[in-house]
């Protein structure tokens, strides 16, 4: 169990990171904080007290036992702090966590996994998420994978922490789109047994780095799914990193890839301008429409007659994004390696900046 309340005075050490400090006597409690503190990757400081040198205004996060509460009564508020307890029926607890100036009151052992996590986060130094852009095609080759991988390049070359994410185990593998298909790193079949919380920056670190950004891609194996546990544990720690998170989706929308969609902020639904593109894109629009809320449609030439970008909007009832432009010399580009978008100067690469112009001018939307 565990809830909130509310005040407003900030801590110096918001933002911090570290572990966590613990403040207890209790011998049982502090055993099972520490195990806590363990499964989250993080390094306690233990007190009985309020630390003299100032250990209490720096932790990221305070975690004092109930029985603990009188002692600290007179340290100065700040964020950060949870009142630990036990007993389920003592309603004295909340008391004493005002007393203190806590912002949780946390009961175990109903609120670990709710611990578990924000020592993980504070340990991580979690700023803002990350902004996570879907692209999809209306139809097959509509080109989604190379705008997916050309957004991805653009993000990382202007300076953004950027992971590239394939989630299409049928769609060749993006490693192999951006020249790496032998570059060292996991891959989802790797993640396949993933639960719970998979740490952001362990999770950065053992993926290919390909152009200045991250790409999380499928192997040459047999191995075409992953359980929807895991593809929702690996692209929240993904987005607990910040900068951007490129997603490559299919058109089909099965249990994985509808946890992929509950975890986008926009989707780009990649459109040729031909009337069964259309067509076809319709139906995929309804279908990711169901759990993506912001969806819109990025229109690809040649037009065919009667069809311009803004009428091929409307015939979807979607936003328009805006025209990706047909970039000649782009398979071969492409066969000699070069990623899309890679120069920064061709239509595509001046695309893509548009779009993460925009969205850093919406603070994180576009």
């Amino acid at each position: 169990m565990a809830g909130a309340i509310t005040h407003d005075r900030a801590s110096a050490a918001e933002g911090r990171q570290g572990g966590p400090l613990i403040v207890t006597e209790d011998a049982d409690l502090l055993d099972d904080l520490l195990r806590l503190c363990a499964a989250a990757g993080a390094r306690p400081e233990v007190h009985h007290g309020v630390p003299e040198r100032g250990g209490w205004e720096t932790a990221p996060l305070v975690l004092v036992g109930d029985d603990a509460a009188p002692r600290v009564r007179g340290a100065a508020r700040r964020r950060g702090v949870v009142l630990v307890g036990r007993d389920q029926d003592d309603s004295g607890v909340w008391r004493r966590a005002v007393e203190i100036g806590a912002d949780h009151v946390l009961l175990l052992p109903d609120g670990e996994q709710w611990l578990v996590d924000r020592i993980a986060d504070v340990a991580e130094g979690v700023g803002p998420p990350a902004l996570t852009v879907g692209v999809i095609g209306g139809r097959g080759g509509a080109g989604s994978s190379t705008l997916a991988c050309a957004l991805a390049v653009t993000s990382a070359r202007q300076g953004r922490r950027t992971l590239l994410v394939d989630a299409d185990p049928l769609g060749g593998g993006l490693d192999v789109l951006l020249g790496g298909e032998g570059a060292e790193g996991l891959r989802w079949p790797d993640f396949a047994g993933s639960r719970g919380r998979v740490g952001g920056g362990a999770l950065e670190e053992s993926l290919p780095e390909l152009h200045a950004l991250r790409v999380l891609s499928w192997d040459r194996g047999d191995c075409v799914t992953v359980p929807p546990e895991a593809v929702r544990a690996v692209l929240a720690a993904a987005r607990r990193r910040g900068g951007a998170v490129v997603v490559d989706l299919p058109r089909r929308v099965d249990e994985g890839v509808a946890e992929a969609l509950a975890q986008i902020d926009l989707g780009l639904l990649v459109v040729p301008a031909e009337l069964r593109a259309v067509a076809a894109a319709r139906r995929v629009a309804s279908a990711v429409g169901m759990v993506l809320r912001d969806l819109r449609v990025a229109v690809r030439g040649p037009y065919a007659p009667g069809l311009d970008d803004r009428e091929v909007a409307r015939l979807l009832g979607l936003p328009l994004a805006g025209e990706v432009p047909v970039e000649a010399g782009l398979p071969a580009t492409q066969e000699r390696g070069d990623p899309p978008g890679g120069d920064g100067r061709g239509p595509l690469a001046r695309f893509c900046s548009a779009f993460w112009q925009r969205a850093a001018l919406a603070g994180g939307g576009v």
